[in-house]
């Protein structure tokens, strides 16, 4: 269970606001940070932290998000970014470690993206609430159940392979996966164009115009690719700064680059994570002057 407050942690926490200002020195944005699943409610408690930010003058156009999330649910990722783009004009994701599935998504959102070497994305796999509570992925449920389909249709299945098929497949829970798995690729889609690829006016190599429809054919083809279950095999595999250029062509701001980014940004994220061990809690949102752990 969570322990209660004491003078070390408010200690604690004011050393966290201090690194957090830092960080929004470095980058001249406010900064908010959002280390833990997405799961709701988390939507509700980061839409009264931003409020809270730009309550606090001086507010600027820009906001950096620092986040750290293995994923969850894509209809809280969706209220989360109208929420940072109603109050800022521009807003970058910083991943000092980790964004997976649904974070994947959230971080794609941004108008940039800052990660170095060790930080890494995933596929876009939505989590969803099987009916006894059980978060399980979207694409491998859908996978194996379109498996063992494809063995039906040949009349290859096992007599367990049948009862599988036939007692853990429910239709309303396969069409609200397939929903799932839409929506993630029609937000990352649409966040692509408009943001991250806002500014994309010439091709990298031969600095051709580049068109709305090949922005729009582009995040298509990323799309594509990270709700790919056969390319990345498993939910949580990690894509690293150099893939996401290489293969996804995905332009990466590497903050390994910049000594003193690099520094306010692990300095920041390697208490926020020591503390968050200390004090037993898997969900944190922050900025300066507010510490609201939710889980």
């Amino acid at each position: 269970m969570p322990q209660a407050p004491t003078s070390a942690n408010i200690f604690i926490e004011k050393q966290l606001d201090d690194r957090i200002v830092r960080l929004e020195r470095s980058l001249n944005a406010d900064a908010l940070s959002l280390n833990g699943p997405l799961l709701v409610g988390v939507d509700d408690i980061l839409r009264m932290a931003v409020e809270a930010r730009v309550a606090k003058p001086p507010k600027r156009d820009k906001l950096a998000m620092v986040v750290t999330t293995t994923g969850g649910y894509i209809e809280v990722v969706q209220r989360i970014v109208a929420t940072l783009r109603k109050h800022y004009r521009l807003v970058d994701f910083i991943v000092p470690n980790y964004a997976y599935s649904a974070g994947t998504v959230l971080v794609m959102s941004g108008d940039a993206i800052h990660m170095d070497y060790y930080s890494r994305l995933g596929p876009i796999d939505p989590q969803v609430e099987t009916r006894s509570g059980r978060m399980v992925s979207a694409l491998g449920y859908l996978a194996r159940y379109e498996e063992l389909i494809k063995k039906a249709q040949r009349d290859e299945l096992t007599t367990a392979e049948m009862q599988i098929l036939v007692q853990r497949f429910d239709q309303g829970d396969l069409y609200q996966y397939e929903q799932s798995k839409r929506l993630s690729i029609d937000l990352l889609k649409d966040w692509l164009v408009r943001y991250k690829f806002k500014n994309w006016n010439r091709t990298r190599t031969r600095k051709l115009p580049v068109t709305q429809k090949m922005k729009e054919s582009r995040a298509a083809a990323i799309a594509k690719q990270l709700s790919d279950p056969e390319k990345w095999h498993v939910h949580g595999y990690g894509i690293s700064m150099d893939m996401l250029d290489r293969d996804l062509n995905v332009m990466i701001d590497d903050f390994g680059q910049h000594p003193r980014l690099t520094q306010a940004v692990r300095n920041y994220h390697d208490l926020l994570t020591d503390y968050m061990a200390k004090l037993q809690t898997t969900g944190v949102v922050h900025f300066g002057g507010l510490y609201r752990p939710y889980m």
